[in-house]
């Protein structure tokens, strides 16, 4: 099954260790000026999804979402959700850890794309 998103391992080690500090996660991918469009992490239920949202799956076990505008420009991408030394923004999570998730990207193939999109006809 093609995913919206995934997670290298080092992502998801930090995940973890993350999720043992504040509890459950969630991620919200905005792409606005503030946060450098860097995937933002938050203890669930702590930043307020809206209906201009999409939910695009999860990452070890958190729910990631992104602003609808900006899955506009994302659709046809798998994201991929690695981690890198130095610091993001200070709003998330990660950012006292000395490390900041980073969003890759991988333009999908012709089938990927239309797996996906079948699979989220069937599942509306």
């Amino acid at each position: 099954m093609v995913q919206r998103v995934l997670a290298t391992d080092a992502a998801l080690e930090l995940i973890e260790t993350l999720k043992g500090i504040h509890g459950p996660l969630m991620f919200h991918q905005s792409g606005g000026c503030c946060d450098g469009s860097a995937p933002m992490c938050y203890p669930a239920n702590e930043f307020k999804v809206g209906c201009n949202d999409v939910r695009l799956g999860e990452i070890g076990g958190a729910p990631f979402y992104m602003d609808a505008d900006q899955f506009e420009y994302w659709k046809h991408t798998q994201l991929i959700i690695d981690v890198v030394k130095g610091r993001g923004s200070g709003f998330s999570l990660e950012a006292p850890e000395g490390v900041r998730f980073l969003t890759r990207g991988r333009v999908f193939t012709d089938d990927e794309a239309d797996a996906v999109e079948e699979a989220e006809r069937v599942s509306a």
